[in-house]
């Protein structure tokens, strides 16, 4: 799986590099020489699933494009504490300025991945995907989704123009105008492009009929509890495309799959990730 290598991917890494390095390193300006010549490799400290290498050797490379980056261990990968993602050779003070930029990027979306994979693990072997949701870091979406996806996870929107996803904000809205979910629905079909899908959000068995009814391609059943998830599946399985959210964890995340959703999406996957412990050690 290939890195979005996308203008705005870039700019990122310029903004990031700019965030840390604007006014200089002062620390390596004042101890280690220009002509200090050294090596270094990125280790991991505890086992998880890799995700940012590229990114990582698009910093090195950015501080000075002189680095020698070797990658020795890709996106995707399993890996455990001890393991050596990657090597570096070049000046000593450029490794130290790009280091902590670098590995900003790699623990952060290690983490992301790591946490996914966990997920798909624990809805192994059931007809059902787990997918992420826009609850992104500002400014990293791009990056973060591509993390949910090296960890065996699927991307929801990327952003509001990417289908109609009725929330109950949205449908709270509506209600005080006297809408009901019918109509609600009947709306959101012709104002919109009609290659859009149209998601709404539920609460109850109940409005899943209604939503299914009123021709959504895809219905979100809301903090349900298991047993309203397996009435609602029941009641439009196979007529419409389920999915469920709110209060996800991975000790649960079995027993919502369990009751027939087709897929199931997790804020927490990009919201608040565990970042993966991996440090750069001067040989």
């Amino acid at each position: 799986m290939e890195l979005p290598n996308t203008p705005q991917v870039k700019q990122l890494i310029r903004q990031a590099i700019a965030e840390d390095l604007s006014r200089k390193d002062v620390t390596t300006k004042a101890l280690i020489p220009e002509t200090q010549m050294g090596k270094a490799l990125i280790m991991v400290k505890g086992k998880g699933v890799i995700a940012g290498t590229d990114i990582a050797k698009q910093v090195f490379l950015k501080v000075d494009p002189k680095l020698e980056v070797d990658i020795l261990i890709k996106d995707g990968a399993e890996v455990k504490a001890s393991d050596v993602v990657a090597r570096i050779e070049g000046k000593t003070s450029s490794i130290l300025k790009a280091e902590r930029v670098a590995l900003n990027f790699l623990q952060r979306l290690s983490g992301i991945a790591s946490e996914t994979a966990s997920y798909v693990q624990a809805v192994k072997g059931l007809p059902v995907y787990i997918t992420d949701t826009r609850k992104t870091a500002p400014g990293l979406r791009t990056l973060e989704k591509y993390a949910v996806r090296v960890g065996g996870g699927k991307n929801h929107r990327m952003h509001l123009a990417d289908g109609i996803l009725i929330k109950d904000n949205h449908i709270a809205a509506l209600r005080r105008r006297g809408l009901s979910i019918k109509e609600i629905v009947a709306k959101a079909r012709k104002k919109a492009s009609p290659e859009l899908k149209i998601e709404i959000e539920v609460k109850t068995p109940e409005e899943t009929i209604q939503a299914a009814e009123a021709g959504a391609d895809i219905i979100m059943l809301d903090n349900m509890n298991l047993e309203d998830m397996r009435r609602a599946v029941q009641l439009v399985k196979g007529h419409v495309l389920i999915e469920a959210s709110g209060g996800i964890t991975l000790e649960n995340v079995r027993a919502v799959a369990e009751t027939g959703v087709d897929r199931i999406s997790i804020g927490a996957l990009t919201h608040s990730p565990k970042a993966l412990d991996i440090s750069l050690e001067l040989d």
